[in-house]
């Protein structure tokens, strides 16, 4: 396992394997790994000849400065972590200053309405610093196939429009979501919560699988209304920020009738006391 944070260190390893036509998978991170992340470094093993992982916790896709405190940074566990499950990683660690300099702003970029809806609405410039974080990243490790986590599926629409702006020829697979048993999305936010709290932030998982089971019953608006109804009424540890139903590919919320061409998607997102939550389910 390599390790590196300078970029031209990273560079100059992977150039190597480019030379000799080998296929280079990058998995963005922002550390605090696990489940999760391991799953997405199997996946792109599988269909490339050499994964690179990059740890950055990225100041600019942070709208809230408290939230960027508290993010765990956990370096030595994770690349703990990373050894003990691979033998044959290229990891990237840089720097804020590696990255951004001296001046730590955001590229603007014209997502159209990707970015207004959802966490583009709730989290101002977020996709502007998730779109100029990876467009460095990108520069500086030329992957062939870069792999995203289906968890942050707004964001993964985001940057598949990233890679049409900038036209950097790289490959954006996106990966299903992974799960701890009962049912909670995996996230690096989740170590912030005791184990009943995670037991208890199950619920959103639960309210997305009735969303699934219920979509084309009802009218979407009715059951986008129940849906906000049951975080009021079924419990009180979970504070709903927005539940959505959404045009899978356009992100456009869901009108009263529902197009059977189209796929769809059920979005949440929730605090459990101030720690953030999102999560999301296929709907048909």
């Amino acid at each position: 396992m390599q390790v590196y944070q300078d970029k031209q260190g990273v560079q100059s390893t992977i150039q190597e394997f480019k030379k000799n036509s080998k296929i280079v998978g990058l998995v963005p991170t922002m550390g605090a790994l696990h489940e999760g992340h391991l799953s997405l470094i199997r996946q792109a093993k599988h269909v490339c000849d050499q994964v690179v992982i990059s740890i950055f916790v990225n100041p600019t896709q942070f709208n809230n400065a408290s939230d960027l405190e508290k993010y765990p940074r956990t370096l030595e566990e994770d690349l703990k972590l990373l050894k003990q499950n691979f033998n044959d990683l290229i990891i990237f660690a840089p720097s804020e200053k590696e990255i951004y300099g001296n001046d730590i702003l955001s590229e603007k970029f014209e997502f159209g309405n990707l970015e207004t809806q959802m966490e583009g609405k709730h989290r101002s410039g977020h996709f502007d610093g998730v779109g100029t974080i990876l467009k460095r990243l990108f520069d500086v490790t030329n992957p062939d196939k870069a792999f995203f986590g289906e968890k942050d599926y707004q964001q993964l629409q985001i940057v598949k429009k990233l890679i049409e702006l900038t036209q950097q020829d790289v490959e954006i697979i996106g990966c299903p979501i992974s799960r701890e048993e009962n049912g909670l999305a995996r996230s690096s936010r989740n170590k912030r919560l005791t184990s009943k709290e995670q037991d208890q932030a199950t619920f959103i998982y639960k309210t997305l699988e009735k969303a699934r089971s219920e979509f084309g019953t009802k009218n979407a608006l009715v059951l986008k209304e129940e849906i906000e109804n049951l975080f009021k009424s079924e419990q009180d540890f979970l504070k709903l920020e927005y539940f959505e139903i959404s045009d899978a590919n356009t992100l456009e919320p869901v009108g009263e009738t529902i197009d059977s061409n189209k796929k769809y998607r059920a979005f949440i997102a929730a605090y459990a006391n101030d720690v953030r939550l999102i999560d999301n389910i296929a709907l048909n």
